[in-house]
């Protein structure tokens, strides 16, 4: 079992799992974490989008803001991680783009 699952990080796993809406999400996240670390946590997760898009690393890191230490880092986890950006990504990409469809 790796070093970072336990009881404890189960049971904060579970806890996402258990809120219904977005603004629950929103709730426990400020709860949670400082207002630095939600906006760090969003950067990670639009860097690992623009990378999933074909954009290079110095391309996102210019136009997101993100130090290329953090877009390096994110595009490594995206390739070799344990899927986990790849599958928030191949699950909220449609719901983005079905919102920004003209209706």
């Amino acid at each position: 079992m790796d070093k970072w699952k336990n009881n404890k990080t189960e049971q904060l796993f579970n806890a996402f799992l258990v809120l219904k809406t977005t603004d629950e999400v929103a709730s426990f996240c400020r709860d949670l974490m400082t207002e630095p670390e939600i906006n760090e946590f969003a950067s990670r997760l639009e860097v690992a989008k623009l990378l999933s898009e074909g954009k290079t690393q110095r391309q996102v890191s210019t136009n997101s803001g993100v130090s290329i230490a953090t877009v390096t880092r994110v595009n490594q986890w995206l390739r070799r991680g344990m899927d986990g950006y790849k599958t928030v990504l191949d699950r909220l990409i449609p719901q983005i783009q079905k919102h920004q469809s003209p209706h």
